[in-house]
């Protein structure tokens, strides 16, 4: 096979493996900004607090007409949740006027000044300096609750109108979260006959034999964790089981030397962020002890040891019949059958591993043929030996760096490109001014990173790749060199636009780049493995590798797969494919609606799990008390 770029062929043209996206999901188009402002608005409150009045008005008029003139032509809305019990970006100023007039709910918006980042500022509305307007954060109120938002000014001639609108609910009205004002007492004062502590209480709600659990979350990883926090803050009675022995078991079991690529302010999770010691780049079993603390914290339900031997939809009922099979310390089994209303998949954003078959596979007499999901790390005391690592991608660099630092002569075989960006750009330039020591709140991040719709996400991204891109360069070129085929994502947006529209395909660099350039990790690209030899691989050229280990990183199938695995067919049938976008650039499936009615998926790295817990946690509980329906 000559060596080609390319991974699909749509309509009989070949499509470049950094367009690719998850089969049925949209690579949509860059967004366009306006003109800068031609002068500097002297009075911005002034001005956002004159169109949200505006707004406001129309809004509640249901004024379609009068909800168009107050926004450019080129303009966005993206809601989660303060207007549809869904997820929407619109885009055109008369598709956002009838949607909003539209809606079922009615929606006010009242400019925030709680902090000089949240209050009315001039500034770029691009995120990047080049395009200048007005930005301020609202309070947003709708028939559903309360939340908060992001509205962007740009000028048109002498006027100001609205760029984009950001609404992201955040509470139910009457349902609040049990925090601050609103936390537990913790104990009933005075006499009370039988009046049990609080580790007697704790015990009795872990075990549901009293009650059923309105939530079953399978899976005990960040998504698992972070959804069952929510809605532990909500009063929804959840329990949460993972087949591991401990908690975390699913991060101290990979490979040893992995720790997170993500820095530390990217990757806090809700209520109990990491503290001030944490090292910017989290060790896996360091992450591993946080999730056993984060669960007693909490006090979470979480059984280990569980796997879920059955289930069950009720259309009637509206209910599951779940049978689960639990290990016990003392060896015995105990088998329970329970009917929760939600059962939620966080086993992870990927589904099944994708593990190639070869011819000859069983023929292989080396020390080691597996998938990288199995690799628990490179053996010592193997210096000397070959490994082949197929796959090129954050696992496929971590591997065959670890093979390295134990002495193995290391070949790393890549079949297309790969998104390479430093973790130094990422820190930065990539998250700089959101997501570092001196940034604002998470949560105030968080709230400003969503906001941007997201065509016009991919188009800043173009900008912030360029720079990185610029930053890197000594290393690209060296990976050219090397033989290394590096691009730049899909439409050069880079490195996390690939991660949404694909779930894969890039690198963040920690050191396995240069040990690239300098030769000392070979690399084998562009050619489809034929065949596996009792000592290697024969590609489809004809050449041979040696290999006393392979390992194959080729990542792993779509999140449905993963469901017909535990829940079977009628269920995987049910749902749609999860992740990569949709035709608004929404996220397809995971955190909203499935498919099939009282199934839900949660996963995503922990940035994703932060802000997305919360709103797959309001779906939920907007059903249990009748605020939404199926």
């Amino acid at each position: 096979m000559a060596t080609v770029d390319v991974e699909t062929r749509t309509k009989g043209q070949l499509t470049p493996s950094r367009e690719r996206v998850e089969p049925g999901s949209f690579n949509i188009p860059l967004g366009t900004f306006p003109q800068t402002c031609s002068e500097t608005p002297k009075d911005p409150d002034k001005i956002a607090n004159s169109v949200t009045d505006q707004l406001n008005s129309a809004l509640g008029e249901k004024d379609s007409n009068a909800v168009s003139e107050l926004f450019i032509e080129n303009s966005y809305w993206r809601d989660h949740l303060c207007l549809s019990w869904d997820f929407r970006t619109l885009k055109g100023r008369d598709a956002i006027a009838k949607f909003v007039t539209e809606s079922s709910s009615t929606i006010k918006t009242e400019v925030d000044r709680s902090s000089a980042f949240r209050t009315p500022h001039n500034g770029p509305i691009d995120a990047y300096g080049e395009v200048h307007g007005i930005e301020f954060f609202v309070n947003v109120t709708s028939t559903f609750g309360h939340g908060q938002g992001v509205i962007r000014l740009a000028q048109q001639g002498s006027e100001w109108k609205i760029f984009t609108v950001f609404t992201s609910l955040e509470e139910l009205t009457g349902h609040g979260e049990a925090v601050t004002n609103s936390r537990p007492a913790g104990v009933q004062h005075g006499g009370q006959l039988g009046r049990t502590n609080w580790k007697e209480r704790r015990i009795l709600d872990e075990k549901f034999e009293e009650k059923q659990p309105s939530v079953l979350v399978v899976g005990a990883g960040q998504g698992g964790l972070t959804i069952a926090a929510r809605l532990k803050m909500l009063n929804v009675d959840t329990l949460v089981i993972d087949h591991e022995d401990q908690i975390g078991d699913s991060w101290r079991h990979r490979y040893h030397q992995l720790v997170l690529h993500d820095p530390v302010w990217f990757d806090h999770m809700p209520y109990i962020p990491f503290p001030s010691t944490w090292p910017i780049f989290t060790p896996k079993d360091k992450l591993a002890d946080f999730f056993e603390s984060y669960v007693k914290l909490l006090e979470l339900n979480v059984w280990t040891r569980t796997e879920l031997k059955s289930s069950s939809w009720n259309e009637t009922k509206k209910e599951w019949t779940v049978v689960l099979e639990r290990k016990k310390v003392d060896g015995t089994t105990e088998t329970r059958t329970l009917h929760p209303r939600h059962v939620i998949q966080a086993t992870g954003h990927s589904g099944k591993k994708n593990a190639p078959t070869f011819k000859g596979m069983e023929n292989f007499k080396g020390d080691r043929i597996c998938h990288s999901s199995e690799f628990p790390g490179a053996n010592p005391g193997s210096s000397g030996k070959k490994a082949i690592v197929i796959g090129s991608c954050n696992s496929g660099h971590d591997i065959a760096q670890d093979f390295f630092e134990k002495g193995y002569h290391v070949t790393m075989a890549q079949r297309s490109s790969t998104c390479v960006v430093s973790s130094q750009s990422i820190t930065d330039i990539g998250l700089k001014g959101l997501y570092e020591e001196s940034g604002p709140p998470t949560e105030d991040a968080d709230l400003y990173l969503w906001s941007i719709p997201p065509e016009l996400f991919k188009t800043q991204q173009v900008k912030v790749t360029r720079v990185m891109n610029q930053n890197d360069a000594k290393t690209i070129e060296g990976l050219e060199k090397a033989g290394f085929k590096v691009d730049r994502g899909p439409m050069d947006c880079g490195l996390l636009t690939k991660y949404l529209q694909r779930g894969g395909g890039y690198y963040i660099d920690v050191g396995a780049s240069q040990l690239i350039v300098d030769g000392k990790i070979k690399v084998k690209q562009g050619q489809e493995i034929s065949e596996v030899l009792p000592h290697g691989l024969r590609f489809a050229d004809g050449s041979e590798l040696e290999g006393d280990e392979i390992v194959f990183a080729t990542g792993y199938q779509n999140m449905r797969t993963q469901a017909r695995l535990i829940f079977g067919d009628e269920v995987a049938d049910r749902v749609s494919d999860v992740w990569g976008l949709d035709a608004e650039g929404e996220m397809r499936t995971i955190w909203r609606k499935s498919g099939h009615p009282g199934f839900w998926f949660m996963g995503g790295n922990l940035a994703l799990c932060r802000y997305y817990s919360r709103l797959l946690a309001l779906q939920i509980k907007a059903l249990e008390v009748g605020a939404a329906k199926y």
